[in-house]
């Protein structure tokens, strides 16, 4: 994976057809798809590569694209003025950036790379209008996004269970 290095530089190598459908296929958030909506997502798909340490987007950021991670970890986080706390680690075959098909709206976490990352990346403006011109994909898409939404908000509730309960308390944390 060479290709685009995060959202700062737009040079985008082109990755063969079958390795991107290959990819895909692997990956499981389409598990479920239907071999049609693969193929559209591979027409829709650009490799991306981000640096360690590299900030892929900040809380509020309206960053456009949803990612497919295929390589690499991801830290999920909230930034406060004084610290940042993590709310998750993404791993290959994860999912980041879901707020990017709600246009205009910005980015309710940082995500940055905690090591070497290579993922797919896929503009959300043009999977929101593959979404309504296909209405098989769309189902899919939102089905399985309603599912990644779902995960973050529980990976976002552990963290805070963690964080307030009695034992952490007691622990110092």
């Amino acid at each position: 994976f060479s290709g685009r290095r995060g959202t700062a530089e737009r040079g985008i190598a082109i990755m063969p057809r079958e390795q991107v459908i290959e990819v895909l296929r692997r990956h499981p958030f389409v598990e479920e798809f239907q071999p049609e909506h693969i193929e559209r997502l591979t027409q829709l798909a650009k490799q991306v590569h981000f640096d360690r340490d590299q900030v892929i987007f900040h809380e509020g950021d309206e960053c456009h694209d949803f990612y497919l991670i295929v390589k690499g970890r991801v830290a999920v986080e909230i930034e406060a003025p004084d610290h940042t706390l993590r709310v998750q680690t993404l791993t290959a075959g994860d999912e980041l950036g879901w707020s990017a098909i709600l246009m205009g709206r910005g980015k309710f976490f940082q995500g940055r790379a905690l090591e070497p990352v290579d993922a797919l990346a896929f503009d959300g403006a043009e999977l929101l209008a593959a979404c309504r011109e296909d209405k098989g994909f769309g189902f899919a898409f939102m089905y399985r996004m309603l599912g990644v939404v779902s995960e973050r908000l529980q990976g976002t509730r552990l963290q805070l269970l963690d964080m307030y309960s009695p034992v952490a308390k007691r622990a110092g944390t």
